[in-house]
């Protein structure tokens, strides 16, 4: 289906053009009946010779109902774009080419109507070069009479080009269908119609009711009144929704793919217009949604936006923002929907040099750029393409245009080689100021790097670096103890040898110079094994259940000692230890234990 906008001038002009097109009046209201005078959006479509179905969208052209005319241009693929012959240019034609040229709307086709009124020509060579200055550029036009008949026939075949040559929607994006009508069927319950521009909607889909967040559920779906389980972009669509009371909804909320868009309150945009001065609180439009906002001026064509109601946005969409004093409408490019905060001085003007500089492009490369690291979900979210993964190269760190992945977590291949050199430098530091505990934690080395998850600090190590039990270390590092160390757990090991469960005491500890710090690294190295407060044999907890099997039957804390040949200080940490890990068994009347199988 091919979906335009008709727009540009006096409305009984275009309801006229589109009775001829399509047999059915646009203007369904009893007062735009009455008046002649178009209110509110119409819907009404046709097919061309072809076969292939045409919808229009009729906007009103007068300023007073401007809200629902830009709603109508806002979602629309296309336009029709009409001028009359016998009045020519008018001022809300340029109202409604601004809007246009605002919402970025780069596909249309012009005509003359009431070429049985007055020679065309005129009225055709000033629209075709006002419409050249704007995004939609040069354009085909048709000269027609809808009174008469002439030119219908061309102007069918020029439609049919244009929806022929019309750019592909994308069948496979997430659904945003901004909503223009609600209503309830007997029967059926509350419906919702909007144009579809992207994606497809498929009976039975949960959606989210934006802005609200609220879960809705497709009961059923209509295309050009026929009911479907499917329906692909473009399209003008009626959703039936289950469960939702009529209330609930309304023009400007949309049915979205559930974590596929931004729900933000504030954006950064780049003004089409560098040197135009906005409002303090204009009024913004997205879609069919209007809300009011505050602007922070930050540069030449850079602004902040701080919106009194959210919006469902991506990286690239594109916003209006009117002055409700005057006429005047601007265009604005969404180039960040989860901006920083401003505090220091001279950050808006910063600021305002990035979005400069700052692409408007969706590709994860792009965005990974300017953002150095983000949750997989969030850039999705922020209409970022998020391919497969590809793992880092088998490299000296990350490799140079690889992006990187960990967990739930992507990063820039610069930014992760700049963090992996300062993972280095930080393991390095660690090593040096304290070599009796060499490895730097890895939980550490995450607040030193300022990372949101530990997880990213393996991600980021480099092959000179080496995870080992929560530790970095250094591969080069040398791997014997110091010497003073390693003398000391020689002599320790040969009072093991000879008494095996007979624990230092802090005084033996004292003479062999090992600290708490040294045991600790001791016990790190496998050299000992601490149970509580004491130090033992790194294999005792083997050695103590090997033997404590001879025992038939349960066992209590002095037949214990006396099979050990060692104190209750040394039985009864060691005994709770082997209980932890089921080796014994403790009978919780009598307080004696028993080994268990195995």
């Amino acid at each position: 289906m091919f979906v335009l906008a008709t727009a540009g001038h006096v409305d009984h002009g275009k309801s006229t053009l589109l009775r001829a097109l399509t047999g059915t009046d646009p203007d369904r209201l009893d007062e735009e009946q009455r008046r002649g005078l178009t209110l509110d959006l119409g819907f009404v479509w046709s097919r061309l010779p072809g076969g292939r179905p045409l919808a229009f969208v009729d906007v009103p052209g007068h300023q007073r109902f401007i809200a629902n005319t830009l709603a109508g241009i806002a979602t629309a693929p296309a336009v029709l774009f009409v001028v009359s012959a016998d009045e020519g240019w008018k001022p809300q034609s340029q109202e409604h080419l601004d809007a246009v040229d605002a919402f970025g709307v780069r596909t249309g086709l012009l005509v003359v109507t009431r070429a049985d009124l007055a020679d065309p020509s005129a009225a055709l060579a000033e629209a075709r070069e006002r419409l050249a200055a704007s995004c939609l550029g040069a354009v085909d036009a048709v000269a027609v009479s809808a009174r008469t008949g002439t030119g219908l026939d061309a102007l069918r075949r020029e439609l049919g080009a244009l929806a022929a040559a019309a750019p592909q929607a994308d069948g496979d994006a997430p659904v945003r269908l901004w909503l223009d009508r609600a209503f309830t069927v007997d029967g059926a319950g509350t419906v919702v119609t909007g144009t579809l521009t992207a994606g497809r909607l498929t009976v039975g889909d949960h959606l989210e009711l934006a802005p609200e967040g609220r879960p809705v559920a497709v009961r059923g779906l209509q295309c050009l009144g026929a009911d479907a389980d499917t329906v692909a972009a473009p399209a003008r669509v009626a959703v039936n929704l289950r469960r939702t009371p009529r209330a609930m909804v309304k023009r400007g909320q949309a049915l979205v793919t559930p974590g596929s868009w931004w729900r933000t309150g504030t954006v950064d945009v780049r003004l089409d217009e560098e040197g135009v001065t906005l409002p303090a609180e204009p009024l913004v439009h997205c879609g069919t949604a209007m809300t009011g906002a505050r602007v922070r001026p930050l540069g030449p064509g850079a602004a902040r936006l701080r919106l009194r109601t959210p919006l469902y946005l991506h990286i690239g969409d594109r916003l209006l923002l009117r002055d409700p004093g005057s006429r005047r409408l601007t265009g604005a490019l969404v180039l960040d929907v989860a901006p920083p905060e401003l505090t220091r001085r001279g950050a808006a003007a910063t600021r305002a040099r990035e979005l400069a500089a700052m692409p408007d492009s969706t590709e994860l490369t792009v965005q990974l750029r300017r953002l150095g690291l983000r949750r997989r979900d969030e850039l999705r979210a922020m209409g970022v393409t998020v391919p497969g993964d590809r793992p880092p190269a088998a490299t000296d760190g990350p490799a140079a245009d690889h992006v990187v992945s960990a967990g739930g977590w992507l990063l820039d291949p610069a930014y992760a080689a700049g963090l992996g050199s300062g993972l280095e430098d930080a393991v390095t530091a660690h090593q040096q100021s304290r070599p009796l505990d060499p490895g730097l934690p890895v939980t550490e080395a995450q607040r030193a790097l300022r990372l949101p998850e530990a997880a990213l600090v393996e991600a980021l190590a480099t092959e000179r670096l080496l995870v080992r039990n929560g530790r970095l270390y250094r591969r080069d590092a040398p791997a014997a103890l110091p010497a003073p160390l390693r003398e000391a757990a020689r002599e320790l090991e040969a009072d093991f040898r000879s008494a095996p469960f007979r624990a230092p005491t802090g005084q033996r500890l004292r003479e062999l110079g090992l600290t708490r710090q040294a045991l600790a690294v001791l016990v790190r190295e496998g050299r000992v094994a601490r149970f509580g407060d004491i130090h033992l044999p790194a294999d005792a907890a083997d050695r103590a259940a090997a033997r404590l099997r001879v025992l038939h039957g349960p066992f209590t804390v002095g037949d214990c000692c006396r099979a050990l040949d060692t104190s209750r200080r040394v039985a009864i940490p060691l005994l709770e230890h082997l209980d932890r890990t089921g080796v014994t068994r403790r009978d919780a009347d009598t307080g004696r234990r028993t080994l268990r199988d195995g």
